[in-house]
């Protein structure tokens, strides 16, 4: 099981660009479509993409770049 999921949605063009940085790390994640729960749709619908690490529910919201994301996963 992974220590990463980006809540993400189809079709958001955002959310590719995330999940495209989290692969160029060569980070292994879970992808959670926020439209399959309502308490995600609520909490995250206007701010996906969102990066959350479980092991310290730490989140970081879109927008951020690569060198962001990797100094965030390295936290």
């Amino acid at each position: 099981m992974s220590d990463v999921i980006l809540f993400s949605t189809s079709g958001c063009h955002l959310c590719e660009e995330a999940e495209a940085l989290l692969a160029q790390l060569d980070v292994r994640f879970l992808i959670q479509d926020i439209i399959d729960d309502p308490l995600l749709v609520e909490k995250y619908g206007i701010t996906i993409p969102v990066v959350l690490i479980t092991t310290n529910n730490t989140e970081l919201g879109w927008p951020f770049g690569l060198a962001e994301l990797k100094q965030f996963l390295d936290s």
